[in-house]
């Protein structure tokens, strides 16, 4: 099996040497064996932090892509690993879902915001920036 130094690892995995460090440090990654001082890895710290840099990109901690990795007995599949993370992680995804939604609500209220005041605007969650239907030119809702 090929071994690869910290460098060559980092370019093939599109990272910062720094980050594998950083990795070791928290316990990501082990650390690697040493030939003449160097760090030596073999092909499937590769893949690893393929998994570690997916998870990261997906918003995952630290900790719960260290509990994903290393934090089952050996023997547990992956299918029972990710059903234990989906649950305690899906309510946490969830209520960030709603706080985006609002957020988005909010930022298109923004776009017709007549408000004199931008407490008044958030404050509604805005509610208040909403222009008010014109009953009797019978306009629809969101029109000037």
């Amino acid at each position: 099996m090929e071994a690869w130094t910290i460098g060559q690892l980092a370019r093939k995995a599109g990272i910062r040497a720094s980050a594998i460090r950083f990795y070791e440090s928290v316990g990501l990654l082990a650390k690697p064996p040493r030939s003449s001082g160097w760090r030596r890895y073999d092909s499937t710290m590769l893949d690893r932090l393929g998994v570690i840099q997916a998870a990261r990109d997906l918003g995952f901690s630290l900790g719960e892509i260290k509990t994903l990795l290393d934090g089952f007995p050996e023997d547990t599949p992956p299918s029972a690993r990710w059903e234990a993370l989906a649950r305690k992680k899906l309510p946490e995804v969830d209520a960030h879902a709603q706080r985006i939604l609002a957020m988005k609500k909010l930022l298109e209220a923004g776009l017709n915001c007549d408000c004199e005041d931008v407490e008044e605007c958030i404050d509604s969650r805005g509610e208040a920036c909403l222009p008010t239907q014109d009953i009797e030119a019978n306009l629809p809702l969101g029109t000037k």
